[in-house]
């Protein structure tokens, strides 16, 4: 059964759900006036030193 998990956790499964998991982050940071953290943006393929630079 461990090796099920493990392939799921490293798997499409596992992927998926750490990009929605980071993008959920992301969305809520932006909303509430904050920075993401950088290991959510890098996630999603956003380079943490250039978020600064995108105008809201």
């Amino acid at each position: 059964m461990s090796a099920i998990r493990s392939s799921i956790r490293t798997g499409f499964l596992g992927r998926a759900f750490a990009v929605i998991g980071a993008a959920n982050a992301v969305s809520a940071a932006v909303e509430a006036g904050r920075r993401p953290r950088a290991r959510d943006l890098r996630e999603l393929g956003i380079d943490p030193a250039s978020f600064d630079q995108v105008s809201r």
